[in-house]
Parts: C-alpha cells; sequence; structure tokens
C-alpha cells in the first residue's frame, strides 16, 4: 500500500482513540481500554477493508462487523459516526438517558451496528448465521468478528468456532483482540487461553499471528484471508490495553473506568501530540 494510505489510516485510528476518550469521559462510565486495544484493527476494517455503505446500511451485499465484546461499543460508535452512518455529534452522548448510543450496540436503534451484542461468547455464532445466510443466498460478502481473549473462556466460542469449520464458513473472519488483561486481571492467571494459535489451528481454522497496531500487518492479514478456501480463518491481534495513552497503557484497572476530567484533558493532549496537533 501507499504510505500516504497507511498513515491516513493511523491518523483516522488516532482520531477514533480521541473520540473514546471524549465520549467515555463525558459519560462517566464505560469501557476505554478494550476500546483502545482495537481501534487499529477497527479502523482498517471501516475504513478500507470494508464493504460498505453508509446510505444504505441495510444493504444486501455489505459487508457485516460484529462487535462481539460489546462493552467496547465506544470503539464502534466512533468508527460508524467518523464513517458517516449518523453524526459525529451524536457521540457525546454515549450512555445519556434517551441516547441511541447505549452502553453495549443496539441493532434497532442505531444505523450499522448489525447485532446487540453485550453478554460475552454469542458473536462468533452470530456471525457463522450470517456466513451461512450469505451462502443460501449467494452473495459474495464477508462476515468479520471482533473478539476478546477473555471473552473466549466462554464455551460457546468454541463450539461456533466448532460449526464454522464444519460447515467451511470461509467467508468468516475473525480477529482476537489479544490485549492479555480482562476485568479481573491478566488473562493468564484469571483463565489462560495458551496456546492461542494452536487452539484455533486445532479446531480447523486458518490462523495468522500479527502486531494488531501495525497496520500493514492488519490489512496484509485480511488480504491473505481473502484467499482461503474451505476454512474460516482466525487473526490473533497482539495488542496493548489502552493503547495510544500512556497512562492507560497494560493497565487493568482502565477496562471499565472512565477518566476523569483531569485525566481526559492528560489523554487527549497525548493524541494530539502524537500527531503534531495542539489539543483541542
Amino acid at each position: 500500500m501507499e504510505q500516504e494510505k497507511i498513515a491516513w489510516l493511523q491518523n483516522k485510528a488516532r482520531e477514533i482513540r480521541t473520540h473514546i476518550i471524549r465520549m467515555t469521559a463525558a459519560a462517566g462510565s464505560g469501557h476505554p481500554g478494550g476500546s483502545l486495544s482495537a481501534a487499529d484493527i477497527v479502523t482498517a476494517l471501516y475504513f478500507h477493508l470494508m464493504r460498505l455503505d453508509p446510505q444504505r446500511p441495510s444493504w444486501p451485499d455489505r459487508d457485516r462487523f460484529i462487535l462481539s465484546k460489546g462493552h467496547a461499543a465506544p470503539l464502534l460508535y466512533a468508527a460508524l459516526a467518523e464513517r458517516g452512518f449518523f453524526p459525529v455529534e451524536e457521540l457525546l452522548t454515549l450512555r445519556k438517558l434517551g441516547s441511541r448510543l447505549q452502553g453495549h450496540p443496539d441493532m434497532k436503534s442505531l444505523p450499522g451496528v448489525e447485532i446487540s451484542t453485550g453478554s460475552l461468547g454469542q458473536g462468533l455464532s452470530a456471525g457463522n448465521g450470517m456466513a451461512l445466510a450469505a451462502r443460501l443466498d449467494g452473495r459474495d460478502y464477508r462476515v468479520f468478528v471482533l473478539l476478546g481473549d477473555g471473552e473466549i473462556q466462554e464455551g460457546m466460542v468454541w463450539e461456533a468456532a466448532m460449526a464454522a469449520a464444519h460447515y467451511r464458513l470461509d467467508n468468516v473472519t475473525a480477529f482476537l483482540d489479544y490485549n492479555g488483561l480482562q476485568i479481573d486481571g491478566p488473562v493468564t492467571e484469571v483463565m489462560s487461553v495458551e496456546p492461542v494459535a494452536e487452539k484455533w489451528v486445532a479446531f480447523g481454522w486458518d490462523v495468522q499471528v500479527i502486531d494488531g497496531h501495525d497496520m500493514v500487518q492488519i490489512i496484509q492479514a485480511v488480504e491473505v484471508a481473502r484467499q482461503v478456501r474451505g476454512r474460516p480463518q482466525m487473526i490473533v491481534a497482539r495488542t496493548v490495553k489502552g493503547k495510544g495513552v500512556s497512562f492507560m497503557e497494560n493497565q487493568v484497572n482502565w477496562h471499565g473506568a472512565a477518566p476523569r476530567p483531569e485525566e481526559a484533558e492528560r489523554a487527549l493532549a497525548e493524541l494530539a501530540a502524537q500527531a503534531g496537533l495542539a489539543p483541542n
């Protein structure tokens, strides 16, 4: 890819992170840590890789994205708004009474949300259903599912993994946001999921392991996944919880805590500095 496009995507990911900080700070609640860790992945999907039309959110041939770790809703909302599904100004209504931007995504209230998520472990099963529907309807759209590393402790994930391989759902590509931390602490201590890559291989998936903050690696991994036939694809993305904000990085307490005003100001200044901008 042209370096100019990569730089544009990296800056878009920074803008997404900026929205996440502003939204959660304004709401006084939310989940910034895991939203920040997956920002590069979601930016690559929504602004380069997925076939979408914001003016036609129900377009039958669109690619589907499922945020299985639904508590990272600020990330999805920021991407949808920046992509043009609804006004960016609405982002600051996150978790407010009467807002369409609930604590977890609601497919009935917000355009661009493919399925309501929040109860962990269910996204891949829903993605399998969408992929099977594409086969039955003769359509060529792809289904992308973003899973959390703590989330894959849920048994339903592995039932879905087995089913996707059994039905040879090669139009399913899953990302694992492997930031190593969940609400109760390090994933390795709560319930180790290792060896992650080997598990998905054993379940019949094509597997790649990448740096989840390297835009080139993310894009190349999806391009490789598109060429796989007869198997679903798992992209294990090594990420950093709270990525982009120094005092949030690798800190488990930022899983579900919103920044206070002074913390938000500091975070926004850091993000602005990354692009050589003055904070606003």
